[in-house]
């Protein structure tokens, strides 16, 4: 098995495809195509079989070929991990998963406060499906999108093929990086369903039972900012080695034996190797604790430590990355800046993933683990339980 060809191709274009804002279905297709979505699924399950580190070192190496791949199949991957820990149905859902097929999400809203406003409910003809998601990544390329939604008072998780009746999706994401993600708006307006489209069903104050995969979550942003700081130092490169002029250096002289210049890129050499380190000690941490999220095990220690890994791992990761995207240019002066090269969506692509879960905040989330050994999201554990006894106090007046 390998995606060399493709992923090869997918980098030649990344450049050009950011400039012109142009979706990488083709790239989508291409991959798709080569079973890239079954990475996870065993060899008896007509996947390739492939272990949590070895999957990660594949999208990493999507990540430095373009960093909008791997986050367009975020949610295909983790989609695959929930049916390889026994969702209902799983055969039939990992079928589709056989056949190629794509899952996108739609989990987030954009409102004052989080919450689920899209709605399950009893139509004249059966179930039907109403609400507005954003931050709906990878839908816009997806032939299935998995939706959260409310069902009488309880939050549940449903299927939807992306190209059913009702299903409106909108690329309106307008962050100034991973622009081709596909993030934007999806719209279900009287979305027929049936219920074995519905997948999962849990009281609404549940707190999250899977913290495995909100590790894996974090892992694959680890994962694809290690790619970017691969792909920057390549473009180093690739702008160094022809280059004869160096500033303040009169006639010819070979940039790639100037020693400042050499300085720069041996800095960029070392943030690439950093970066995916620590992004393979994450997926190592994710791999010794997967039996336990395969036996339905979710409140272990061993889990609460693998999340402290990856976490700390992002902290360092993040900053490293965007180092690497700006020191970039100091291998070629203003000439670098040309907007033909592209040089800046290294930064642009690493920043926003960066902004998607605020560091300050998960910092200091670590920083009372330390302190005071508080449990990893016990603010939003809090918070559901403030909203449990809200409710609760309503349903009593």
């Amino acid at each position: 098995m390998s995606f060399t060809e493709i992923f090869s191709d997918i980098g030649k274009g990344a450049s050009d495809r950011d400039r012109k804002g142009t979706r990488p279905y083709d790239s989508v297709s291409a991959l798709a195509a080569a079973g890239f979505g079954r990475l996870r699924l065993g060899r008896n399950e007509g996947g390739y079989g492939l272990s949590l580190s070895e999957s990660f070192v594949q999208l990493r190496e999507l990540a430095r070929a373009d960093s909008n791949l791997p986050q367009i199949f975020r949610a295909h991957f983790a989609f695959v991990e929930t049916l390889r820990a026994g969702l209902p149905q799983a055969e039939t859902w990992q079928g589709l998963v056989r056949d190629n097929r794509i899952f996108g999400a739609a989990m987030a809203e954009r409102a004052n406060e989080t919450s689920v406003t899209t709605e399950v409910t009893h139509g004249l003809n059966g179930l039907v499906l109403n609400g507005r998601k954003y931050y709906s990544t990878g839908t816009l390329y997806a032939d299935w999108i998995i939706v959260w939604a409310t069902l009488g008072g309880d939050r549940v998780r449903v299927l939807v093929p992306a190209t059913a009746t009702g299903v409106t999706r909108l690329d309106d994401w307008d962050g100034f990086g991973q622009r081709l993600t596909g993030s934007g708006t999806t719209l279900f307006d009287q979305v027929a369903l049936t219920p074995d489209q519905i997948v999962e069903r849990v009281p609404a104050d549940t707190p999250p039972s899977q913290p495995f995969l909100g590790a894996y979550y974090q892992q694959f942003h680890n994962t694809t900012l290690a790619g970017i700081a691969q792909a920057v130092l390549q473009d180093a490169l690739a702008f160094v080695r022809p280059r004869e002029r160096v500033f303040g250096v009169p006639g010819k002289v070979s940039q790639r034996h100037d020693p400042i210049v050499q300085s720069v890129v041996g800095r960029l050499s070392s943030l690439a190797y950093s970066t995916a380190v620590l992004a393979d000690q994450g997926a190592r941490a994710l791999e010794a604790i997967e039996p336990l999220f395969l036996a339905g095990a979710h409140d272990d220690d061993a889990i609460e430590q693998a999340q402290e890994q990856i976490f700390k791992a992002q902290q360092i990761i993040t900053q490293q990355t965007l180092e690497a995207a700006t020191t970039l240019f100091e291998v070629g002066g203003a000439s670098a800046t040309s907007e033909s090269l592209d040089l800046d969506r290294h930064w642009r692509n690493a920043r926003t993933l960066a902004s998607h879960n605020p560091a300050a905040q998960r910092q200091r989330e670590l920083g009372d683990v330390a302190l005071n050994g508080t449990r990893l999201w016990t603010p939003y554990r809090d918070g559901l339980r403030r909203l449990a006894e809200t409710r609760r106090a309503g349903e009593a007046a």
